[in-house]
């Protein structure tokens, strides 16, 4: 009797140091040392890869999408994403309605997700055609109308920029020729040069663009 409850206590104590050495390890040794490398060699992507404003403010992640809203409709001064049509609300901290990731999970052929893409379209083509520029529906790239896997993707492609250069440049009183250079310099070209393609990050782009109308 005497020798089962000593090997009971051998091995309760034998887990309890095991249990308290990996919970050093696993649980603050460990942790600590990633983060100090990380810190230390990608201090930026580390933080969220944070992005900051002109005076210095971060604004938002380069890795996540936003809005540009005047009310419930899209602010046409500057730049717009991707539409986000996969997106929910959460209902549990509704005060800050932090984004759900997802997509519309719809296939190519449902009726709803064809009329979602007409209309995206329709509202695109109007948006975008300005006096002495009109926008044909064959211009419109599937970016434009489409969400992304996510429906947080930050970027839109080069020619979804460019679809919208007069009508930002007629909204802010700027030459094209200028808002046209905006998006040439804001363009990302493919990882290595083969990997993905061509890209442009939407808030650093609308951030050169509030400092090209500051500028007058």
């Amino acid at each position: 009797m005497n020798n089962s409850v000593g090997n009971t206590g051998r091995v309760l104590w034998a887990g309890l140091r095991a249990l308290l050495v990996l919970t050093v390890v696993c649980g603050a040794l460990y942790p600590l040392a990633v983060t100090g490398v990380a810190q230390a060699a990608f201090p930026g992507k580390a933080n969220g890869s944070e992005i900051e404003d002109a005076s210095g403010r971060v604004v938002g992640s380069e890795l996540i999408g936003q809005t540009y809203l005047d009310g419930d409709a899209p602010d046409l001064r500057w730049f717009q994403p991707r539409p986000s049509r996969g997106l929910g609300t959460n209902s549990v901290n509704t005060r800050y309605r932090l984004l759900l990731s997802g997509a519309t999970n719809r296939s190519g052929d449902n009726e709803e997700l064809i009329e979602w893409v007409t209309d995206a379209k329709a509202a695109v083509v109007e948006d975008n055609s300005v006096h002495g520029h009109q926008v044909k529906p064959s211009d419109v790239p599937a970016d434009a109308v489409t969400s992304s896997g996510s429906g947080l993707d930050p970027h839109i492609s080069p020619a979804y920029a460019e679809l919208q250069v007069h009508r930002v440049a007629e909204r802010n009183r700027l030459d094209v020729a200028r808002v046209e250079k905006l998006v040439a310099d804001h363009t990302e070209g493919r990882v290595l040069g083969f990997i993905g393609e061509p890209r442009v990050n939407v808030l650093e782009l609308n951030i050169a663009l509030k400092e090209l109308v500051a500028e007058g």
